[in-house]
């Protein structure tokens, strides 16, 4: 359903499974991920820069959002 279609969507797909220490985290939330981090891993992986610019936002936002569903429903729980 939501796989990547593409190899670079692929690519983008392992880059975000390698961005875990990547997180930039504010008091009690996620923020993002640092994309200056996560644009150089891209870079020294040889995925596209271009590739990773237009998909990466859009993996971010709604990695963002899980995590502080997570972590609010833990401190509900």
């Amino acid at each position: 359903m939501n796989r990547p279609q593409t190899i670079e969507g692929w690519q983008v797909w392992d880059l975000t499974q390698r961005l875990g220490g990547q997180l930039r985290i504010a008091p009690g939330a996620v923020i993002g991920w640092d994309m200056g981090a996560a644009l150089s891993l891209a870079e020294a992986l040889g995925v596209s820069a271009l590739i990773t610019a237009e998909l990466l936002p859009e993996i971010e936002a709604v990695m963002v959002r899980k995590l502080n569903e997570q972590m609010e429903g833990r401190r509900n729980g």
